[in-house]
């Protein structure tokens, strides 16, 4: 039976834990689970462990043999686990490699079967390797002693190892009587005697403030007093110094903070003086003061006079004045942002000065001229008389743009959160812990409120070409009924940041539409010849099918669409017989300096639409520079109307973007957060707990299974995402793996619908073999390795309904319309400051709340459940 959870009781009489380097600081996060990341890595058996104990105690040719054998045993794991994990995860995989073959000269059925457990399928000759290496380099050292060493390393026989917390408490059973008739020492008969005036009993101490630093170390019984009475001072220091009260000194506000402390009062009645005194600035102040009450009363009451370290000038009798009731200022904004400014400057000189740290600070004495604050004071109050009361501009207020919908925004401009409150997760959230891992479901998010001013635009109401371009539908959906007016009707720049889901395509074809009309001639003949439209996509897969999407769309007005990409060349009469061309950023730089044709390409483009625009913060961002750049300058050197539409559906800094587009926030910049879903989101987090590499790859294939298995039960595709290619097979293959295992494997099997056969066909025409083997079990895989007939054919039978379960990379997140209810996104780390290989994993941890989900093509019906595991 595992002993009982310490409660707050016992840990107040306890040694819980006993701490270690006091010299660091306390509450770095990240440095303690660094630390505990390492003592668990040096416990148990490790590789480092494993290649000292073979090559110690050998001369040199059997030290390089041993050398050579660890080095092909290290390959045969690498191959087993796969390298897309790293070297840590293989090096993990070789010690349990290792452990299961110390004592076998084969690969058996028992070791099989753990190999397969652990790893999921592997190549069996990997397997036959690492045996054939391990039992080499038992043979050279010896059974026994391999015994010997395993049985001491072992974490299994390890007794600190996974100790329950708590075991080794040591309680203190001192026993502590409370009088309750015992009186505080405000509430001694000799009160009376006591004195109140800070100012005077400051001055009385004043005669002998010098003393050496001996007698400052000799007096180690007094510091904790000496430390209360200098408490008030420097919290009274501190809000001072952050810009409050300027119009009181320090010596005003200690000795009204003195008398409130000194009184009958009740903290509860005392707290609430003390907040209306310092407003809400003092929280922490009075928190401080209220806990250290009584310490700070009875240290100044008894504080001898060496321990006082204020400035000789301020406090003698001659300088002070009377003071009286409290003196309101009014100040203006600048008055106070000129005083704050004027503060940090002093304290900035005073560090250099001194040289001293923070803590010093407050004992150091502070060179402070009234006069001169008395220059700067009447000096402003004349600005001031200058300047209207009421000016045009705030500085400290966010301009409200009319088309930015954004509630992070209006968060942070709340009362609640200037005032120092932190942003939570929203209520009715379901959290699981168990011994494997910790999920956290965030539900949906509320859909935004319709305004007065939204009215729907329905296609009848259009012109002809309209009308032919958008036949089928009955109106525009919310979002593009709001942007219509401006992308149908102006020639604005525009920025556009909302869900993909929620229709951005369709306002790229609006602004296409509005070039289209501005070449129209009055009897219906359009001048193809005068303009080219360009709409750069990131990736070829997208730039495919925003091809067909706008071929079919716009074939009744006779538009030519062409894909320009590594994929499709075209030659120099095609691309001038086009007039919209859809290519990646890579490809259009590389035809716009060398302006192929008989005209530049450069000179006839009137429109420029640019596709999932926050590439600009990846490694293709120079490139999406140069485009813009470009654009911008051929604009203001000849003065021609080159429009540029940005597309993006997770754009964070997007007035930035904006200026950067040259786009007019007022009229082009458009931004609809989450609630302008079609689909309701719902988000589920699951952070696997396992510390070793080996032991969470095992929980987070058994995890990400699970989670497969549950939505498929209910009726549901789901896709499943990866950082690597190779890992999209060991997905697919452990899951199917699995399945089989626990008999589950009719649940995902297609059912034979009428074309059936026929697709079956097209898969066993296919060359790649793991597609072929994993297409009758209802699987799938989808990367950029594969050819293209090959992914194409896998997002047809996806949306077909034939496979319940795609796995693949980024490649379907960059706007391939698929459906699909669930989205399990499977990430091994999240990198926010490393970029190149961990920016693909920062891409797929980071983005996919954001940007992922958004690019799947959801039934209005369905709520959108996205997994994540950690």
């Amino acid at each position: 039976m595992s002993p009982p959870r310490l409660t707050g009781a016992l840990r107040s009489f306890s040694h819980v834990s006993k701490k270690e380097h006091l010299t660091e600081q306390p509450y770095d996060l990240k440095t303690k689970r660094l630390k505990r990341q390492e003592l668990f890595a040096r416990e148990g058996l490790t590789w480092q462990k494993i290649v000292h104990f073979c090559t110690e105690h050998q001369d040199k040719a059997e030290h390089q043999a041993a050398s050579q054998e660890l080095k092909s045993f290290l390959l045969a794991a690498k191959q087993i686990v796969g390298d897309e994990h790293g070297q840590e995860a293989i090096e993990s995989a070789a010690v349990f490699l290792f452990e299961t073959f110390h004592n076998k000269d084969h690969v058996g059925t028992e070791e099989t079967r753990a190999i397969r457990q652990m790893f999921g399928p592997f190549p069996s000759a990997a397997a036959e390797s690492s045996c054939a290496s391990v039992a080499r380099l038992v043979a050279s050292l010896g059974n026994s002693q391999v015994e010997d060493f395993i049985q001491t390393h072992t974490s299994h026989h390890n007794p600190q190892r996974g100790s329950a917390f708590g075991r080794n408490i040591v309680f203190s059973y001192d026993c502590y009587t409370l009088d309750p008739l015992e009186g505080l020492p405000l509430s001694a008969p000799h009160e009376e005697n006591i004195s109140l005036d800070f100012i005077n009993f400051l001055n009385n101490q004043q005669s002998g403030r010098k003393a050496t630093s001996e007698e400052e170390v000799s007096s180690s019984g007094r510091s904790t007093g000496s430390g209360d009475g200098a408490t008030l001072r420097m919290e009274v220091e501190k809000y001072l110094n952050r810009g409050n009260m300027i119009s009181s000194s320090p010596e005003e506000l200690c000795t009204s903070l003195f008398e409130m402390l000194a009184s009958h009062k009740s903290d509860d009645e005392l707290q609430n003086e003390l907040f209306e005194l310092l407003g809400p600035d003092g929280l922490e102040m009075i928190s401080t003061l209220l806990q250290r009450r009584m310490a700070i009363v009875d240290s100044l009451l008894t504080l001898p006079s060496d321990r006082i370290g204020f400035p000789p000038d301020l406090s003698q009798k001659g300088e002070m004045k009377p003071i009286y009731g409290c003196q309101v200022t009014i100040q203006s904004e600048q008055e106070k942002q000129m005083m704050k400014n004027y503060r940090r400057e002093e304290k900035r000189e005073r560090k250099k000065g001194k040289g001293t740290d923070d803590g010093d600070i407050s004992d150091a004495f502070m060179p402070f001229d009234p006069r001169e604050m008395r220059a700067h004071r009447e000096q402003a109050l004349l600005t001031a008389r200058r300047e209207p009361v009421l000016g045009r501009e705030r500085v400290y207020q966010r301009i409200q743009y009319p088309n930015v919908y954004d509630v992070y925004t209006e968060a942070t401009n709340m009362p609640a959160f200037v005032g120092g409150a932190r942003i939570l997760l929203p209520e009715g959230i379901h959290r699981e812990n168990n011994k494997m891992y910790e999920q956290v479901e965030i539900p949906p998010s509320e859909a935004m409120p319709i305004g007065f001013e939204e009215k729907p635009i329905y296609i009848s109401e259009l012109d002809e070409i309209g009308q032919l371009v958008f036949k089928g539908m009955k109106s525009l959906n919310r979002i593009q009924s709001v942007v219509f007016e401006t992308a149908y009707n102006t020639n604005e720049n525009l920025l556009i940041c909302a869900p993909t889901g929620a229709g951005k395509t369709n306002i790229a074809m609006l602004t296409v539409l509005h070039e289209i009309r501005q070449h129209l001639q009055p009897g219906g003949v359009i001048k193809k010849d005068e303009f080219k439209i360009v709409y750069v996509a990131p990736m070829k897969a997208l730039a495919a099918e925003m091809t067909k999407y706008f071929s079919k769309r716009l074939e009744p007005l006779g538009i030519s669409v062409k894909e320009l990409t590594g994929d499709m060349q075209l030659t120099k009469g095609e691309i001038l017989r086009t007039q919209m061309l859809v290519t990646t950023p890579e490809k259009w730089d590389v035809v716009t300096r060398k302006s192929v044709g008989d005209a530049s390409l450069s000179q006839i483009v009137r429109l420029l639409i640019l596709d999932e625009v926050h590439l600009l913060h990846e490694d293709r961002g120079p490139v999406l520079e140069c485009l813009v750049a470009r654009t911008i300058r051929q604009v203001e050197s000849t003065q021609s109307m080159i429009r540029i539409l940005g597309l993006s559906a997770t754009l964070p800094n997007y007035l930035d973007v904006a200026s950067f587009l040259h786009v007019n926030p007022y009229i082009g910049l458009f931004f609809f957060d989450s609630r302008f879903r079609p689909v309701p989101l719902g988000q589920t987090f699951v952070g696997i707990k396992s510390t070793n590499k080996i032991q969470q790859l095992h929980d987070m294939e058994e995890v990400c299974y699970n989670k497969v298995v549950e939505q498929v039960k209910a009726g549901h595709q789901v896709m499943v995402f990866v950082h690597a290619r190779n890992a999209t097979v060991r997905t697919a293959l452990g899951m199917i793996e699995m399945a089989k295992n626990v008999g589950e494997i009719t649940f995902f099997q297609p059912n034979q619908g009428a074309d059936y056969g026929q697709c079956e066909k097209q898969i066993q025409r296919s060359r790649n073999k793991q597609m072929k083997e994993m297409f009758p079990e209802g699987f799938g895989i989808h990367h950029a390795g594969m050819l293209r007939s090959d992914r194409s054919m896998m997002e047809s039978m996806f949306s077909k309904g034939y496979l319940k379960v795609l796995v693949s990379t980024a490649t379907l997140a960059w706007g391939v319309n698929l459906p699909a209810h669930a989205v399990i996104i499977k990430v091994l780390a999240i990198s926010f400051y490393l970029f190149g290989f961990s920016s693909c994993i920062f891409l797929l941890a980071h983005t996919f709340f954001k940007q992922l989900p958004q690019n799947l093509n959801l039934t209005p019906s369905g709520i959108l459940n996205v997994s994540m595991t950690l």
